[in-house]
């Protein structure tokens, strides 16, 4: 019997990646703007159903206009604003992939065949000599200092000394453009990438704004966040197709072949010196920072562009903007145009970490054998001048604080909360601590408005909408057809948060598509008798670590949505401790059982609630708010968008019904306005009469628990990572001390047998990084490692204790 049963379910599996593998998207070149066509007279999904290959995909709209995004900071950059990114009808999204005999300038059979290579051949490329560029980089004054200070020795006033020393940096100086080695390069990778992936579209409403930066003579520099190593070749071959200059890229990784980086170093790609293996050995090197920040100058001089990759997780990368923001400030260069680049995968594609020739030869070989998988989508936004930022001095740097003075007197009950921003000085190496401290925060912050920018202007993915609901919605399965409805609720609703979606076509095709690119990860069955299919994440550590990679952007979307509920589920859980609460805190009790007892009439305090969610918005990880936006502001937005989602209703309290007072314990915040010239101490308890109640349609409880589940996989970490302390023999080298944490979390996750997403090597790092920010871990540096320790202030049980309680107060389970 139970032969036949699988023989069964075989087969219905086996219909269904058949339905599945028939949806691919198929482009025509520019798509004009549509209304998203969803299908209401038939199935959500059906076994029978044949969708023809030759269906157009049209990509959705709120209403008949996309959402207009990659525009600049308002508040940082008022004078680019009068540059504003238009949307026009008659542009679109194009399809890099697909070339055809009207883009060349010939026509006929056999130019079909090779339309490709004649388009690359007929694409235009600006030369870029080296000229002079070694004398003015040997010449510079930081360069000399910088030799002087490594080997003082008096022969190194001559310059063939000089080159001696900085043999090992000649290859990054000497690297340059070839313009035919240029066209058959990006012939390759556009026949490559047709292996890869099934599109790659790009706004065109974006591209007219570069042409006319380039046209005015601005050097632009191009910023994204890091994911994949084809990041920088994307945003090279945009450009290239496009007859925009071609960026000069940093390459953050080592590459060992010398004939590979040979070839790179003619199509503009500066490598990392080959003896350094990884990007902190490069920036311990003495020389490494001054000849870099003298081969920007001259790059700059020469009216190039600069392509630079930003890492969230250690911030990486951002040593090369503090480079330009220096050359701006000493008046080696009058001014930048920054680019953020927003890049959507369906699927991140898996790249090598050492670079070699053979490996690269291998990874080509094994795409002839390979089917395309998923699209990318690429949006440039609007170029922002670097010197306006700097000088607009709209950012607060000054009210920056150390995370421990922030969170560390709410935590252990010894103060009231301190009101600023989080300092994150680790976003820079260390060689740049000597700077002063305004300059380096400035650093940091254009550095963290970058990482914002670059991740707001990216579009969310079907795979990413699928991904997150089956995560933090749909956990234990749900049907097709249910899911088809989430997916239509889910896309609305980025759409009226100005966030653009990277796909388009019929509701039954976006769901397929999803599916088809994220079986391997999922659970697929279907009873012979029903034609709905049920779908469950599969238990596993790397498929929960891919649906919550892809699910990321979402959490981006609806950043302000989850703080703000993480934060009205830790009052709700101190309201009802006892009971309810309890329940609700446990993870046996599954919350289809706990949310009928949310139906309680229960008022929670506008103060209270606001300082939740600022506390909580300090322990985010980089790139989820502005640092232009103060604290404060970001935690009002946040209690107002559960106001206007519908999760909260605002009411009005009478003086003679207190419900607030019942927040109004020792040592608890109450808010004021700061520049009410009229205020006095004595009305602080009459100014907050706003509180909220929990709107009571079903519907609320479980978007709540919805939006909860964007940040608990961070805070799960941040919990399992203070439980492990105990476990670790300290001091331990901050290499070593991640990875014992990386396995602790992963041993803690097997163990339960769920939230493997809480135990990512990303996570642990994460982690470790915001408990030395809050002081939790010292560090101590010893022949040029840095050591980590357990503080002797959270050596003692009961102060760990406190902060995980502090932190597991807005994890709900």
């Amino acid at each position: 019997m139970a032969f036949f049963l699988n023989l069964l379910l075989a087969g219905v599996l086996a219909e269904v990646c058949r339905e599945l593998a028939m949806v691919q998207e198929t482009n025509d070149g520019i798509h004009k703007d549509v209304g998203l066509e969803i299908q209401q007279n038939r199935p959500a999904f059906s076994l029978e159903m044949k969708i023809k290959k030759t269906r157009k995909i049209k990509p959705p709209s709120l209403g008949m206009f996309r959402p207009v995004v990659g525009q600049c900071c308002h508040r940082c950059t008022p004078n680019s604003l009068h540059k504003k990114l238009v949307q026009s009808s008659s542009l679109g999204f194009c399809n890099l992939l697909r070339i055809n005999e009207t883009q060349t300038r010939y026509r006929g059979w056999l130019v079909r065949r090779v339309c490709c290579a004649l388009f690359a051949i007929g694409r235009k490329v600006n030369t870029s000599p080296v000229g002079n560029r070694m004398e003015g980089v040997c010449q510079s004054i930081r360069v000399k200092e910088a030799l002087t200070a490594e080997h003082p020795a008096p022969e190194l006033g001559a310059s063939p000394g000089q080159i001696n020393h900085l043999s090992p940096f000649l290859p990054l100086i000497n690297t340059c453009i070839l313009p035919s080695l240029l066209r058959f390069v990006a012939w390759v990778m556009l026949k490559m990438f047709a292996s890869i992936f099934d599109s790659i579209q790009v706004n065109l409403n974006h591209l007219p704004a570069l042409h006319r930066a380039s046209q005015e003579g601005s050097q632009l520099v191009y910023v994204h966040v890091r994911q994949s190593l084809v990041d920088c070749a994307l945003i090279s071959l945009v450009l290239f197709c496009h007859n925009l200059t071609i960026p000069y890229t940093v390459y953050p990784l080592h590459i060992r072949s010398y004939t590979l980086r040979a070839i790179l170093q003619k199509i503009g790609v500066v490598p990392l010196p080959a003896s350094a293996l990884t990007e902190q050995d490069a920036e311990n090197d003495g020389l490494y920072s001054p000849v870099m920040t003298s081969l920007v100058r001259e790059l700059l001089r020469e009216g190039q562009a600069i392509s630079v990759g930003l890492s969230v997780e250690t911030g990486q990368g951002g040593a090369w903007l503090a480079r330009i923001r220096q050359l701006i400030k000493e008046g080696s260069v009058t001014d930048v145009s920054l680019v953020p680049v927003g890049i959507s995968y369906d699927n991140v594609p898996k790249t090598n970490i050492q670079v070699g020739l053979r490996s690269v030869l291998q990874w080509l070989w094994s795409l002839l054998w390979t089917t395309p998988g998923g699209s990318v989508r690429i949006h440039f936004a609007q170029p922002f001048s670097l010197k306006e930022m700097c000088e607009s001095r709209r950012c607060n740097i000054h009210e920056w604080l150390p995370l421990q003075d922030l969170l560390l007197p709410v935590i252990l009950n010894r103060s009231d909360a301190v009101f600023g921003g989080r300092r994150m000085r680790w976003l820079l190496p260390s060689e740049h601590k000597e700077a002063a401290d305004p300059e380096r925060d400035l650093c940091i912050m254009i550095i963290l408005h970058l990482m914002y920018s670059a991740t707001s202007c990216m579009a969310v993915m079907p795979t990413g909408l699928v991904s997150s609901l089956l995560l933090y919605r749909r956990r234990k399965g749900v049907r097709v057809s249910l899911l088809c409805r989430d997916v239509a609720w889910l896309m609305g609703e980025v759409l009226l948060r100005n966030r653009d979606v990277g796909f388009g076509g019929s509701l039954v095709e976006i769901v397929h598509y999803s599916l088809s690119l994220l079986a391997p990860h999922l659970i697929i069955a279907a009873a012979p008798s029903k034609k709905d299919p049920f779908i469950v994440p599969r238990p596993t550590l790397a498929a929960t670590l891919h649906l919550y990679l892809q699910a990321q952007v979402v959490t981006h979307t609806f950043i302000l949505e989850a703080v703000g509920a993480c934060a009205v589920s830790a009052m709700l859980c101190e309201v009802a401790r006892s009971g309810v609460g309890s329940r609700i805190r446990s993870d046996a009790v599954d919350w289809e059982e706990a949310k009928g007892d949310l139906e309680f009439d229960v008022v929670l305090c506008q103060s209270e609630l606001t300082e939740r969610a600022l506390q909580l918005s300090h322990l985010l990880p980089p790139g989820f708010m502005p640092p232009c936006q103060l604290s404060q502001s970001f935690a009002l937005d946040a209690v107002d968008s559960l106001v206007s989602c519908g999760i909260l209703i605002m009411e009005e309290n009478t003086r003679n019904a207190p419900v607030c007072d019942f927040w109004k314990k020792e040592g608890t915040l109450t808010w004021a306005t700061t520049d009410d010239p009229y205020r006095s101490e004595s009305d602080c308890e009459e100014q907050d009469l706003h509180s909220y109640k929990i709107s009571q349609p079903k519907q609320c409880p479980e978007m709540l628990f919805f939006l909860c589940s964007m940040l608990a996989g961070h805070l799960r970490a941040l919990c399992w990572t203070i439980a492990g302390l105990e476990l670790l023999h300290t001091p331990l080298p901050e290499a070593e001390f991640v990875a014992q944490i990386h396995s602790h979390l992963y041993d803690t996750a097997n163990k339960k047998k769920q939230h493997y997403e809480s135990c990512s090597e990303e996570a642990a790092r994460t982690a470790a990084r915001t408990l030395i920010d809050l002081g939790v871990l010292s560090e101590a540096r010893r022949d040029g490692v840095v050591f980590l320790s357990v503080s002797p202030l959270f050596q003692l049980a009961e102060n760990r204790q406190k902060l995980h309680c502090f932190i597991s107060q807005y994890l709900f389970n």
